[in-house]
């Protein structure tokens, strides 16, 4: 096994043991073993960043073997510049997770780890995915945990929440999957995603290919207008569940596009750039306008959040290499401030037991190293320069420029809004006088919310101050990608 296979299946693995053996009765050592495993699967994924030629497109850590002789379906795995980010994005929000559910979560503590951990290595499984069947596989095991984690310790419409994020997700795959079948008889039965990025195929197939895929991929961003799923799901998630599916599900999409929409279907992506633009713009616009109104704070991060993607949609969909990397380096900056931002909201949750805005003021009085961390986070997604919010999205209306000043000019907004929104929280919740007794009687942060938040404020910190090592590993695949694009197949 290579070091990709190691870091998809360590975790599944210690999830699955966690799953058998685990009891409410020894806690203690469940919520250890899943550290560890933890732990182990992020050191796994670092040789993958430092081993990385940053010098060649080509596929990185490759592991190619048989799975289903009969239909020529391939265990291949691999990593270039498009998708090496989210494998160590993905194993070190799963550290981050356990370390927060670590006094939080008191009942049925085997199977929450356990989700988590399986939930990672699939996540990481899709990133690595280079047979487009195994990608299916990956792609759709996902929702399985995540419908659990949500169904199970979830709030009081949780199964509500659950169902509508199953069947959404899982309704905007069945395109895809017909599309993947196609391409395997299209190729002369070949799952092999790369191969397919070579078809000649002709405009009208391109056009149906593309908006199958664009059916599984906006609603996992998740895109205006199929969007309305992920305030629900986030609300009633409990906080692990809102991290990962803020961090990293919603990258599942938006990766979807680099690896399929754009090389498999170049010209129907092109033909199609402004509709996909246009559909931006709205979630950048409209989406940041609704999040102004919103009293509940998940629900304002969670729109944050499809404002904030609706910018990486826009990068990829200008053919920019600006916009394109900007748009992966939004990517992962999101993931670590938007899992920032839930783990803050899950902090003040743990102790109030209330999500609105209105039971909270006056919290920096009471929890002044709490708040500095939340201040750090909150101008991270307004976009502050320094923090890693403000580099992919500097990137993007960049590039967005270039093509057409006024698109630039309409993603830009998005700092206004962003900051509108962002700002008007902070105010109300941790600025002026003390509300209530409740917020009188807050304690701060101890010792493990502190490690957790510290990390989370490194990582933001890091990123925004010196984006190079991220920008160098993405450079080359990204100007491959578009040279591919931009080579017409008719």
């Amino acid at each position: 096994m290579g070091l990709l296979s190691l870091a998809i299946w360590l975790p599944i693995f210690a999830g699955l043991v966690l799953l058998a053996l685990g009891r409410d009765t020894n806690a203690p050592v469940t919520r250890w073993v899943a550290l560890i495993a933890a732990v182990a699967g992020f050191a796994l994924t670092l040789p993958l960043v430092t081993g990385f030629d940053a010098s060649t497109a080509q596929m990185q850590f490759v592991e190619n073997l048989a799975w289903i002789d009969r239909f020529n379906v391939r265990y291949h795995l691999g990593l270039d510049g498009l998708s090496l980010w989210f494998v160590p994005l993905t194993a070190f929000i799963t550290v981050i997770v356990i370390v927060a559910a670590w006094e939080v979560v008191t009942e049925q503590v085997h199977q929450y780890m356990g989700a988590f951990l399986i939930l990672s290595g699939l996540l990481i499984g899709v990133f690595a995915a280079l047979d487009g069947l195994l990608f299916y596989v990956f792609f759709e095991a996902t929702l399985i945990p995540m419908y659990i984690i949500i169904g199970i310790w979830g709030g009081p419409r949780r199964v509500y929440a659950a169902f509508k994020f199953f069947l959404y997700t899982l309704l905007g795959s069945l395109l895809m999957l017909i599309a993947l079948i196609y391409l395997y008889y299209k190729s002369g039965g070949s799952f092999e995603i790369l191969a397919w990025h070579e078809l000649p195929l002709p405009m009208p197939a391109q056009t149906l290919l593309f908006f199958a895929f664009f059916a599984a991929f906006a609603v996992k961003v998740p895109m205006w207008p199929v969007h309305t799923w992920l305030p629900d799901a986030h609300v009633e998630a409990p906080t692990g569940g809102s991290v990962v599916l803020a961090a990293i599900m919603l990258k599942l999409g938006a990766y979807g596009f680099l690896r399929f929409s754009m090389p498999i279907a170049p010209d129907a992506a092109q033909a199609w750039a402004g509709f996909v633009i246009a559909l931006s713009l709205i979630a950048v616009v409209y989406i940041g306008l609704v999040a102004l109104v919103q009293n509940d704070m998940k629900k304002l991060v969670a729109y944050s959040s499809i404002a904030h993607m609706g910018f990486v949609t826009l990068g990829f969909f200008i053919f920019e290499p600006l916009g394109v990397a900007g748009g992966i380096v939004q990517m992962v900056s999101h993931g670590f401030v938007s899992g920032a931002m839930f783990l803050c909201i899950g902090v003040l949750y743990d102790r109030v037991h209330s999500r609105e805005i209105s039971a909270y003021g006056g919290v920096a009085n009471t929890m002044p190293k709490f708040a500095a961390f939340a201040v750090l986070f909150a101008m991270a997604n307004c976009g502050l320069p320094g923090t890693a919010g403000f580099v992919g999205e500097w990137m993007v209306i960049l590039g967005a420029v270039k093509f057409n000043f006024w698109i630039g000019l309409a993603a830009a907004t998005t700092l206004v809004f962003g900051a509108a929104y962002t700002l008007w929280m902070v105010k109300r919740v941790y600025f002026g006088a003390v509300a209530n007794d409740d917020v009188k009687a807050l304690r701060d942060i101890n010792a493990r919310e502190f490690a957790m938040l510290a990390l989370l404020a490194a990582a933001v910190l890091w990123m925004g101050l010196y984006p190079k090592p991220f920008t160098d590993r993405m450079n080359v695949s990204v100007v491959e990608l578009l040279e591919h694009v931009a080579q017409s197949k008719l």
